[in-house]
């Protein structure tokens, strides 16, 4: 059974919604499948379809997400040649670890030269895992006080590797050399 405000707001908009559709689509017989497929979703709404506040705002959004889940089942793909040239091997692996990974020796005595709101923010979000909504509600922030704090914090744990470990980067802006620092 469809509901009427369904029917009215289908009759209202089914016209521009074809063409909607059309306008996206290589094949004009694909638009009247999808449009299909978007009437069968909008009565499966029932009678929530009567409670959204926007109908036309709905249906078109609907349409174009039925526009992306076509264009992903029918994207075509290109096998690759079989003389196609490998990649370049990672030359840190060939020689051990990569340096920025070695740099990570660095990081207890550098956290702990930074200031503690910095250390906690650094340790509970990026160490800890903590979300940072987590860690907004802990410290009674709102949650772009608490991006701003990590975000900061991590400008100054940034700088001070830099300066404290004399860390050099390439022309790729990758680590490539350093000092390191022992933990006091």
């Amino acid at each position: 059974m469809t509901v009427p405000c369904l029917l009215d707001a289908w009759s209202a908009h089914e016209a521009e919604l074809l063409r909607y559709l059309r306008h996206h689509l290589r094949q004009p017989g694909e638009a009247e499948d999808l449009l299909h497929d978007l009437f069968l979703k909008a009565v499966r709404q029932r009678e929530r379809f009567c409670a959204v506040g926007n109908p036309r705002a709905w249906l078109f959004a609907v349409a174009r997400n039925l526009v992306i889940d076509n264009a992903r089942r029918t994207h075509a793909s290109v096998p690759l040649p079989d003389d196609l040239a490998a990649p370049a091997p990672d030359l840190a692996s060939e020689d051990g670890p990569a340096p920025v990974d070695l740099l990570s020796a660095c990081l207890p005595r550098v956290l702990g030269e930074l200031a503690a709101e910095d250390r906690e923010a650094i340790e509970r979000c990026d160490i800890g895992g903590m979300t940072q909504q987590a860690f907004a509600e802990l410290e009674g922030l709102s949650l772009s006080g608490a991006k701003s704090r990590v975000q900061r914090a991590r400008q100054r744990l940034r700088a001070q590797l830099l300066r404290a470990c004399q860390v050099q980067l390439d022309e790729h802006g990758k680590v490539c050399c350093f000092v390191p620092r022992p933990p006091l």
